[in-house]
């Protein structure tokens, strides 16, 4: 099978040409950037499968189908879930949220063998997706949790949640009082439920409030640990691959 990835950032291109050999997949081209991929796709057979980085270094990946007829089926690769949401109206396999984890690149796999698609054009309404980044999609973040403390409930704001992180298979959140509440939601479910402008998932393991956040520091292996008002009980450390992203939204 013939398989190639187009994703701007190499380090994170040659860790999902890795994630993929693991698992029996060869990716041997890689591209970086809108212009790269148009050159290639002129010059070379279609593969069977494009894992496609939506956002890539000279403008989006979708700019890759005006120019050129893709006869390949797609797994989007994404950290910005608006986009993935645009990308279920193409032609495509499956989206995977940036970082992406063995998991769900494995299930992703398995269902895009079970199909065994047909080589067809990818249909877009490139329109859409201008819309889409003009005016993105409105949303109601949640505001508060209700939490269970013994046989009462007790409200939690948003705003007063320092982090958000899993531990022993629960989800917890501790709050700027500098106490930890057991939640009933998943990291994974609240993807869609925490404001993206305040928290920020910096690993599997954890969000952190950017009001919460009293210092940065470099850490081993091109990592950063973050240091929060009132938590302290392990190290918070932003993931690799996700370390561009978080200095972005810090902007």
């Amino acid at each position: 099978m013939n398989v190639i990835i187009i994703e701007d950032e190499k380090p994170s291109a040659r860790r999902l040409q890795r994630m993929l050999a693991t698992l029996n997949f060869e990716a041997e081209t890689m591209l970086h950037s809108v212009e790269e991929s148009i050159d290639w796709f002129q010059n070379n057979e279609h593969p069977d499968l494009i894992f496609l980085d939506i956002q890539l270094s000279d403008g989006l990946s979708f700019e890759i189908f005006e120019a050129i007829e893709i006869k390949s089926a797609v797994i989007f690769t994404t950290a910005y879930d608006e986009y993935a949401l645009q990308a279920f109206k193409l032609n495509s396999i499956d989206y995977l949220l940036k970082p992406i984890d063995d998991d769900d690149l494995k299930t992703a796999l398995e269902k895009y063998k079970g199909r065994a698609p047909q080589k067809q054009s990818v249909t877009l309404d490139f329109n859409d997706i201008k819309n889409l980044l003009v005016n993105p999609i409105e949303r109601e973040y949640k505001k508060r949790f209700s939490v269970k403390v013994g046989q009462h409930l007790k409200l939690i704001n948003i705003e007063d949640i320092e982090c958000i992180y899993s531990e022993n298979k629960g989800t917890y959140a501790f709050t700027n009082e500098g106490r930890n509440y057991l939640l009933d939601s998943t990291l994974d479910q609240l993807e869609d439920e925490l404001e993206p402008d305040v928290f920020f998932r910096i690993s599997r393991k954890f969000y952190v409030n950017i009001n919460a956040i009293k210092d940065m520091v470099s850490y081993t292996n091109s990592r950063l640990q973050i240091k929060l008002n009132r938590f302290n009980e392990q190290d918070i450390i932003v993931a690799r691959e996700r370390v561009k992203d978080f200095k972005n939204w810090l902007e």
